[in-house]
Formats: C-alpha cells, structure tokens, sequence
C-alpha cells in the first residue's frame, strides 16, 4: 500500500506526469511493493526554497508505505527516484528530498489491514 508524492517546481505535461508515474510504478518493486496498489500524487508548479534560495528545478518526494523496508533498499530507491526525475525532468539530484514515512495502520475499501 505505498504512496509516492511529488511536489514539483516545474509545469509538467500530462504526457511527462505518466512516464514519472509509470516509471515510480516499477521502482515501487525495490520496496517489495507491487503497482497494483500504488497511489501517485503529483503536484507541479510548487515552489520549494532550498539553502534560502527559490529552486527553478527541484522537487520533493515523500514515500508511504505499509509496513516498513530495509536501510539498503530506502537507499537504493532515493537513488531511483533522483535518476528518474533528473532523467525525465532535468532536476539535479541535490535538489531532491526524499522522505520515507513506514506505517503500521493503513486503511483501504472499507477496511485496515
């Protein structure tokens, strides 16, 4: 049950918001999560400050997931996530937070799990 939201500074294209979605869908899998449940938020044209200075290019990326993962793989998948968005948006990796946020109750369909 992840969800992986984006805020970003940039105006972004629907046609570019699905390759980002699309691609945080297969790199979900370095979290041991499936697609199949994976909630994506996106939010563009968001203005971040980082060291006291208004970012052109940057964003922030918070992941929630059920449960929890390893040091290893939260290492592996900030390492994903900055490739994809400098890849895909030209974003420097140091401009690129990255959070994790492990939860134990979490409530989908009418039910928790």
């Amino acid at each position: 049950m992840p969800f992986i939201d984006s805020k970003i500074t940039m105006k972004l294209t629907d046609e570019k918001k699905e390759i980002i979605k699309s691609k945080l869908g297969k790199a979900v899998e370095i979290l041991h999560k499936s697609e199949r449940y994976l909630m994506v938020g996106i939010e563009d044209n968001y203005e971040l400050w980082f060291a006291g200075e208004k970012l052109q290019k940057g964003a922030y990326v918070s992941v929630n997931l059920f449960g929890n993962a390893s040091e290893e793989d939260y290492e592996k998948m900030t390492s994903t996530i900055c490739d994809i968005y400098e890849k895909e948006l030209d974003i420097e990796p140091s401009k690129v937070y990255v959070t994790y946020h492990p939860i134990s109750d979490w409530g989908w369909n009418g039910s928790n799990f």
